[in-house]
């Protein structure tokens, strides 16, 4: 890369390569506020629009997780390009889709390119930096990898609302040009990239048709689980075992081929693979709580998509304000206790969120997030830094892969499982709170003669009020269920991130290795 011979060229090449992946990570969340309307556009149900989410997502993974062993064939430079142009063009497909089917393709063909930007893109930082520069490169791949899926509501609300959702596909199209030229002026293919792709193995398509399995039939299971009744459906459970043997039998054998798409022995390495799994539960917990909130001011709070995202927003300056200042943090503290420190003030973040209420002004909207959105700062740059620390060069490909693969891919189930939960949780705390709607119950005829009293002082008659007494009630009930079912979710979450204080602490120091063995 040309950046590694301290030619000046070294930080735009950084900002550059994240312009690309900062495009295709807005995507994976840009599409969330925009369903209800392509719903009615085409002609379609609300549960048939979420397809256009699955497709992505599926393809996207798949790709993800083989992006290393394309971009040693092809070169980091040249499929990075390839990727680039490929994306750009189907976003423009998928804006001018006249149809449902025509959507659905474009959208496969979005995931496709779009699942070798971000791994690609890590790759070739990996490769320009050098390893004491590479915590402050990754304080730029952070604007991609976590301001992207908070600002990925907002800019889509605000660009349905005010113009048509076919706008929220088009807008890639010159950010995706403007990277294609940046990367073919500014990157160079090392020598050593163009070495590896003369002497590229045969192609392993059994690989490939494992990952398919493993990756493909999750992905589908877990975001159509909801609909359809996760393991009570036999459409879910034959996913579900489709994808454990692509899993069980893609491992053994990745571990034992010749020439594998994907080199699973990276995870030989215990930082990379602390890492990973630690990176894996920090998109979980970012997908999750990024369509959280926009959803609970939409349903409970009768937001518009573009309000709704608005209320992330504060959220992306505060991480954008504090990236910044960890990079200075880790050469006083040792990684592995930033991170630590990360897990615990993201979890008490989310403990904090559980404080919604039905007529939650918008101001406390901020304060969460941004609470959120501040713990999340201590963890991204600190887990990149830490995971790739002792990882070989010549494997920095395939880690990048997997590494992005699990952020994205887990952080796909995080929001697939956090909407599950608010279902589920709201049905629960609704059979609860109905219990106490008895006519025995003393303050539940208080609250009918209130409200009662209420209508007729708007000018009902007496007979009429009693009637619409308990249909009031009802709708009480809904929106109480409703917002506890939002805080259960945050509860949970917040449990779940606790798991990033003993991955950090478990990490250990050293130093970058430059090649295998050595």
């Amino acid at each position: 890369m040309s950046g590694s011979h301290g030619k000046p060229n070294l930080w735009l090449i950084a900002i550059v390569v994240t312009m690309g992946a900062f495009m295709e990570v807005l995507d994976t969340t840009i599409v969330n506020v925009a369903l209800p309307h392509i719903a009615g556009s085409l002609a379609i149900s609300n549960d048939e629009s979420t397809w256009s989410l699955t497709t992505y997502l599926v393809a996207n993974a798949i790709v993800l997780t083989i992006s290393g062993n394309l971009s040693m064939r092809l070169g980091q430079k040249n499929y990075f390009l390839i990727s680039i142009a490929g994306f750009t063009v189907a976003s423009l497909l998928c804006g001018i889709s006249t149809n449902f089917l025509e959507l659905l393709v474009f959208r496969a063909v979005q995931g496709f390119f779009g699942g070798g930007l971000q791994p690609t893109q890590q790759a070739i930082i990996l490769d320009t930096f050098p390893p004491e520069k590479r915590q402050t490169a990754f304080s730029i791949t952070a604007i991609a990898t976590i301001v992207a899926p908070v600002l990925g509501p907002v800019v889509g609300g605000y660009l349905t609302d005010q113009y048509s959702w076919h706008w929220i596909f088009l807008v890639n199209i010159p950010i995706g040009i403007g990277t294609f030229f940046g990367v073919m002026h500014l990157v160079e293919e090392s020598p050593e990239s163009k070495r590896r792709a003369k002497r590229a193995p045969p192609f392993d398509y059994w690989g490939v048709v494992f990952i398919t399995m493993a990756l493909g039939c999750l992905d589908v299971a877990t975001d159509r689980g909801e609909d359809l009744n996760w393991l009570g459906s036999n459409t879910i459970r034959a996913l579900y075992g489709v994808s454990l043997v692509g899993f069980i039998v893609g491992i053994v054998y990745l571990l034992n081929a010749r020439n594998p798409v994907v080199n699973l022995r990276v995870f030989r390495d215990r930082n990379f693979a602390l890492g990973t799994v630690a990176i894996g539960v920090m998109g979980f917990v970012l997908y999750a709580s990024a369509v959280i909130i926009p959803q609970f001011a939409q349903t409970v709070l009768s937001y518009t998509a573009t309000w709704a995202g608005l209320a992330l927003a504060p959220g992306a300056l505060v991480l954008i304000a504090l990236i910044p200042v960890v990079g200075p943090i880790m050469k006083f503290v040792p990684v592995k206790y930033v991170i630590a420190a990360g897990g615990l003030a993201l979890s008490g973040a989310l403990f904090f969120s559980d404080n919604l209420v039905p007529n939650l002004d918008f101001f406390h909207l901020w304060i969460f997030r941004s609470a959120q959105t501040a713990a999340l700062a201590l963890l991204f740059v600190p887990i990149s830094t830490a995971a790739y620390l002792t990882l070989p060069e010549d494997e920095h490909g395939d880690g990048a892969a997997l590494f992005t693969m699990s952020r994205n891919v887990v952080g796909g189930i995080g929001i697939s499982v956090s909407t599950a939960l608010i279902t589920n949780h709201e049905q629960i705390r609704q059979h609860y709170l109905s219990e106490h709607l008895d006519p025995t119950n003393q303050p539940y005829n208080v609250l009918l003669q209130n409200l009662q009293g209420a209508a007729m002082s708007l000018g009902h008659a007496a007979q009429m009020a009693k009637q619409m007494a308990p249909g009031e009630v009802f709708q009480i009930l809904q929106t109480q269920s409703a917002v506890l079912a939002y805080n259960d979710t945050f509860i949970i979450t917040g449990v779940l991130a606790l798991l990033l204080v003993p991955l950090g602490l478990f990490m250990s120091g050293g130093k970058a290795k430059a090649k295998s063995g050595e």
